[in-house]
């Protein structure tokens, strides 16, 4: 198929009002700057465009709520920095909330308002960038400029001589737990 027609699929999907369809469709390839690339077969994108190719396919039905995993995960740093300004462009021209999950500490820093960093399930710290920065550098006087990745590792509680996890065994056993599930 090609990225218009992806996107006209997720209309249909998403129960865009027939009348609206044609132009939200085309909006939503705009957004994310692929209108000249519409016609082409997604096929033939490369992995950024298609990032920004399922953003409009999300964008289509114009949500109030986007939810993102992990949406630069895999992209060169040309094209992570495009899918952000998309992102941060609809956001600012719609309101929109936008809930992301990454591993990405330098894009949780530039692009959320608020920042929930969680590990092993559980959330460690929730605040503003700069709120989370502030209480290491209150607690950890040596942090003088802590980055969010020094927060992370402040509210885990965790450093690289404590991760035993990322073996091959532990690679083994995932791939055994999917396996049944899936």
């Amino acid at each position: 198929m090609t990225g218009r027609e992806n996107v006209e699929l997720f209309a249909r999907v998403f129960d865009t009002p027939r009348a609206e369809r044609a132009e939200r469709v085309v909006q939503a390839l705009a957004a994310v700057d692929l209108t000249e690339a519409a016609d082409r077969m997604a096929a033939t994108y490369s992995g950024g465009m298609v990032r920004r190719l399922e953003l409009a396919q999300a964008l289509v039905s114009a949500p109030r709520l986007l939810v993102l995993d992990e949406p630069t995960i895999g992209l060169d740093p040309i094209a992570r920095a495009g899918v952000w300004e998309r992102v941060d462009a609809v956001r600012r021209a719609t309101g929109m909330t936008v809930l992301v999950t990454t591993h990405y500490m330098d894009e949780a820093d530039r692009h959320c308002d608020r920042v929930a960093l969680m590990d092993r399930g559980r959330i460690r710290a929730l605040g503003t960038p700069e709120e989370l920065k502030a209480r290491v550098r209150a607690e950890d006087p040596e942090q003088a400029a802590p980055t969010l990745d020094d927060v992370f590792r402040h509210f885990s509680g965790r450093t690289l001589a404590d991760a035993k996890e990322g073996d091959f065994g532990d690679v083994r056993r995932t791939r055994r737990t999917a396996s049944r599930v899936g």
